[in-house]
């Protein structure tokens, strides 16, 4: 509990994933992605329930060993590539709801795939959601500005274009006002967000912008990545988290 209000983080981690087959539990530097969630949950004392929501055995086996529970078994019409982050948070937390017959103000969640998540991103972005009475708050990055959206190209049939025309007038990246993009370290909704506004981000959503590197995984590429910039601070699977 944070604020006098109930905390309930969800750790969605299902089996398929069409870049890296069982992603969740794919090692970096010995210790499975969802493991490392587990980790950084166990320095949030203010988290009153950290549930994973799966469809996998072998997942819902490391999950459980991290210190995450897994009270049920997410269905499979729930972890096909195109649900929505909303679907399955909205199922976490009225099935945790019926089993501990309580209430949760707001739910947080953990994607396994962003492994330099600290407890302070978490902590930080919590807070914001709730002393700015907030409906959801997001951690983001600042996105590069040669992936600036009016520096992106499309293919029209076989001619070239600019994806926004107005990436016609930039010259400098100077002229590009800054944007931002999801990290995945950490979301923060209220209930209200998820049952009755239906979405991730409701009327009003803040942000917390963390500035360190971070990997968001979706590839090997990305593992490699990753592994590559622990290893640049001189960081081993234990000592990252």
């Amino acid at each position: 509990m944070l604020e006098n209000k109930t905390i309930l983080v969800v750790v969605p981690a299902r089996g398929g994933s069409k870049g890296v087959n069982l992603k969740n539990i794919k090692t970096i530097n010995g210790v499975p992605l969802v493991s490392l969630v587990g980790r950084v949950v166990k320095q949030l004392p203010y988290v009153d329930r950290a549930i994973v929501s799966t469809d996998h055995p072998e997942i819902a086996r490391i999950a459980e060993r991290s210190g995450l529970d897994v009270p049920f078994i997410r269905p499979e019409k729930l972890s096909e590539d195109m649900v929505a982050d909303w679907h399955v948070l909205q199922h976490a937390l009225l099935e945790c709801e019926k089993i501990d017959n309580k209430e949760y103000d707001v739910v947080v969640m953990l994607q396994p795939t962003a492994p330099f998540r600290e407890a302070e991103h978490v902590t930080e972005t919590v807070q914001k959601l709730i002393k700015g009475r907030y409906d959801a708050v997001w951690t983001v990055s600042k996105t590069d500005s040669k992936a600036h959206p009016l520096k992106q190209l499309v293919i029209r049939k076989d001619n070239l274009d600019y994806y926004d025309p107005a990436g016609a007038n930039i010259i400098a990246r100077q002229q590009l006002a800054p944007v931002y993009h999801r990290n995945g370290v950490a979301y923060a909704m209220t209930r209200d967000c998820i049952l009755n506004k239906k979405n991730i981000m409701g009327d009003r959503t803040s942000f917390v912008i963390i500035d360190e590197s971070m990997v968001n995984i979706d590839t090997e590429l990305d593992f490699k990545l990753a592994e590559f910039l622990l290893q640049s601070k001189g960081l081993t699977g234990a000592e990252s988290t």
